[in-house]
């Protein structure tokens, strides 16, 4: 039986249906655990052979009405998506460096029924990881400020006397981490074709690369976007890529916005490794000399 599966089962369960009047909103707890599943293949990160890390803090954003529905009961809903992140992360032979914790957190710019997941690796016993708590980032807080590597969607912070994380995946190990989410069916995408003499673009989604073959690509959840996205937080034309120097992104009148290196932004410029947020889709911006 699947982990999300049993995770809809035990709420069934839960205090004789005392869930049920509370998941009538749009958001319901299965998708929030479909994306936390996403969030931590989208974070893996190799440290060697044996350990892939994924990160085990969450907080979950919900619009204010699911939001105000789903307080109430956040430390239980909390706790079964806990259980089912550690269930998901056996089953892929994750490992994490702390306890799992899953914070529910109003967003005042989301509408019903969207959600938007962020993430970090926090180590139960680093003197910089600070509270596991959700919080503002910045200085005095406990969580790093904005840009720095260890806050919330980026890669974690090597360990005292660790190497460095690598810019590419070992030989023989599969894609994973930052700016190299897992392959589907545990294989390495295939190398973008050759092109001598000019800049090649492409973008990484869920472990699928798309070439960027004109000098722009529109990404969202119509059929009709050049880089279609089936995500319930992503509007049908949500953003484009302009290939350049630099490459751009901008925002198309999303409801849910793009963030981009851990910011929330319009518009911003792209560089190889950026790491773009849409709804609770990780997409990484990639471009090589030829």
């Amino acid at each position: 039986m699947g982990v999300l599966k049993k995770f809809e089962q035990r709420l069934e369960g839960l205090v004789n249906g005392t869930f049920a009047k509370v998941f009538k909103s749009e958001v319901q707890p299965v998708e929030i655990a479909g994306a936390l599943q996403r969030e931590c293949d989208n974070n893996a990160t190799i440290w060697n052979r044996d350990r892939t890390v994924v990160p085990n803090d969450f907080i979950v954003e919900l619009s204010t009405p699911d939001y105000e529905r789903l307080s109430p009961y956040s430390g239980q809903l909390g706790d079964e998506l806990a259980g089912m992140v550690r269930d998901y992360a056996k089953q892929q032979r994750y490992t994490f460096m702390g306890p799992i914790k899953v914070h529910l957190e109003k967003a005042e710019d989301l509408d019903t029924g969207l959600y938007r997941v962020r993430s970090r690796t926090l180590a139960s016993s680093s003197s910089q990881a600070g509270p596991t708590g959700p919080g503002p980032a910045g200085p005095g807080t406990g969580y790093p400020p904005a840009g720095r590597p260890g806050g919330y969607g980026y890669p974690p912070a090597a360990p005292t006397g660790a190497p460095p994380m690598p810019a590419a995946p070992p030989p023989g190990g599969r894609p994973g981490g930052y700016g190299y989410p897992p392959a589907a069916g545990g294989q390495r995408p295939p190398a973008a074709p050759p092109s001598a003499g000019r800049t090649r673009y492409w973008v990484e989604i869920n472990g699928n690369r798309h070439q960027i073959s004109n000098a722009t690509l529109v990404m969202g959840r119509s059929t009709e976007a050049d880089v279609r996205i089936d995500d319930p937080g992503v509007s049908r034309r949500h953003c484009e890529i302009r290939t350049g120097t630099p490459s751009t992104i901008q925002d198309l009148g999303s409801t849910n916005g793009i963030v981009v290196d851990g910011q929330h932004t319009t518009h911003a410029t792209l560089r190889d490794g950026s790491r773009i947020v849409v709804g609770s889709t990780t997409i990484i911006y990639r471009q090589a000399e030829g």
